[in-house]
């Protein structure tokens, strides 16, 4: 008697499923256990190979992107086994559009057999059998997909609750019990602001917004300090990053859903983080014309790291040397000679006509009575009802764009279905598309969906920044006051963080000529500004 060379696949979805337990029935060790067992009492069988996929999706991934799949197909056209086994049919796939097709490929055109040690064996030898295996694998995809969603839900719902649901404990919070208990009765944790931490964390925001400290400063700042991250390493640039963009210290899921158990847990005003993100993405930017806020404040100069050469176009650094010298009568002479130098000129990177050098002193005493000025300038400002009037222009052209979009969504959503109800009449013979015509048709109009989604979802992001940026025009219109009010007071390195935030560019040229443009969130506060096209020059 011939034997049949079997090959088995084994695959689970998530790794945790990867070893036996009693919570995962359809783990590997399961399914291979079931498989040699099956294949006993098969006399003509003999197990040859095996393949394992762990944490693959048999409802999201396409057969065509899953290793085994075409492992198996490539065997099967080389006639190394005669026999295809699985524990359920769905380890195949759970796609209904394209798994029976992948199965029916392995009988039809590779000759193997497709046995599942659940359900038997899988025939295509009438139209019967095909529309019953389409049946199965589109029950398959949808159960998986309820599945899904209900875990999916089940987490959400404990995130808006508060409850930790596992990985890396964001910094700045403590878990203590709660009253909610898992599967097993075991009681759950919840998230609580530590004390201790949530002090470091203000400081990183307030030195972010009020100073303008860089995440580098920061990070050295907190290490010098003894400060560690909830694992206990160093911070890094990355962590103070990270704890400026999260989510949960500003009240918010990572999809911006929030709760009143969430709001509890809020480090970061709605203020706080626009501005934030503001100072961020400028920061990010590499494009020198287009960033106005300084990767740093570190300089003893007002302007350090946001000032250009007028000529090149380049970034200005500043250089700091010291006079130190014994007068004959025994006094001490000491002066700081604080320059802005153009570094492109100096380090001779291109033909720049302008100065290499210019007394920072001079150009900061200038800029400063500018900032003066500008804030004496508050009767201008318009009132509230025009950041409202402002809001509501911006809320109807994205509302006319987004339904538009929505609409192509929907009507590309019909002709799937469409489609996809085709299936059925292709496995019994009576469509007018072949099996692998209506699988790229499918195919096509799936891929319009998920870029016209993509469009959509950025679309959704981007009204949702310019929302916030307009909800902080009244809160940026409060902080200029403050700025008019504090600002000779106020310390060097604020003084530096107002300069940066409020100035969109400064070049310097020669003559010690001053090109300014005002950011355009603050332009509305000031008369002389507001309409102004070019950039105001000053002589120095």
């Amino acid at each position: 008697m011939k034997q049949k060379r079997v090959y088995t696949l084994y695959r689970v979805s998530t790794k945790k499923q990867v070893n036996k337990s009693e919570n995962h029935e359809n783990d590997i060790p399961l399914q291979r256990e079931a498989c040699h067992e099956y294949a006993k009492y098969r006399p003509d069988w003999k197990i040859v190979k095996e393949f394992e996929e762990k944490g693959v999706s048999g409802f999201k991934v396409s057969a065509k992107d899953r290793d085994a799949i075409i492992d198996l197909q490539e065997a099967a056209l080389n006639n190394e086994f005669d026999v295809l086994l699985v524990f359920m049919f769905d380890r195949i796939g759970r796609i209904d559009d394209e798994t029976p097709f992948i199965v029916e490929w392995f009988v039809k055109k590779a000759g193997i057999e497709v046995w599942s040690v659940k359900e038997g064996e899988q025939r295509f030898e009438t139209h019967v059998d095909k529309l019953t295996n389409y049946i199965r694998f589109w029950q398959a995809s949808g159960e998986s997909e309820k599945t899904s969603i209900r875990v999916k839900s089940r987490i959400r719902q404990l995130k808006l609750k508060g409850i930790y649901t596992g990985g890396p404990l964001q910094y700045g919070y403590c878990l203590i019990p709660s009253t909610e208990v898992n599967r097993k009765g075991q009681p759950m944790q919840k998230y609580a602001v530590d004390m201790e931490q949530y002090v470091v964390y203000r400081m990183v925001v307030e030195k972010t917004i009020n100073n303008g400290t860089g995440t580098y400063i920061l990070a050295r700042m907190l290490d010098e300090q003894g400060y560690r991250t909830n694992n206990g390493g160093k911070f890094t640039s990355k962590s103070i990053t990270r704890m400026l963009t999260a989510k949960m210290p500003r009240g918010y899921l990572e999809d911006g859903e929030t709760s009143e158990e969430l709001q509890k847990l809020k480090i970061i005003s709605d203020e706080e983080g626009a501005r934030i993100d503001e100072i961020l993405e400028q920061r990010s930017k590499k494009d020198e014309d287009k960033r106005r806020i300084a990767r740093t404040t570190k300089g003893k100069a007002l302007l350090s790291g946001n000032i250009f050469c007028a000529h090149c176009g380049g970034r200005m650094i500043t250089t700091h040397h010291r006079d130190h010298y014994i007068r004959k009568d025994g006094s001490e002479y000491l002066r700081d000679d604080v320059k802005y130098r153009c570094y492109h000129k100096s380090n001779k990177l291109c033909d720049c006509d302008g100065q290499t050098n210019y007394q920072a002193s001079r150009v900061d005493e200038v800029v400063i009575e500018i900032i003066r000025q500008i804030f004496a300038n508050m009767k201008g400002a318009p009132e509230e009802e025009k950041f409202k009037e402002i809001m509501q222009k911006k809320k109807r052209a994205y509302r006319a764009t987004a339904k538009k979009a929505s609409y192509n969504i929907e009507k590309n959503k019909r002709q799937l279905e469409i489609l996809q109800l085709e299936i059925g009449k292709t496995l019994l013979g009576d469509s007018i598309y072949t099996p692998t015509d209506l699988q790229d048709a499918i195919k096509v109009v799936k891929n319009r969906i998920a870029e016209d989604e993509e469009k959509l979802a950025k679309m959704d992001e981007q009204f949702s920044h310019q929302e916030e940026m307009l909800k902080a025009i009244m809160p940026a219109y409060k902080k200029f006051k403050s700025w008019a009010e504090e600002f000779d007071s106020a310390s060097l390195d604020q003084k530096k963080m107002i300069a940066c935030q409020l100035f969109d560019r400064i070049e310097l040229g020669k003559g010690y000529t001053l090109n300014i443009k005002v950011n355009v969130s603050y332009e509305q506060f000031c008369e002389d500004w507001k309409n102004c096209e070019k950039p105001l020059k000053c002589a120095v």
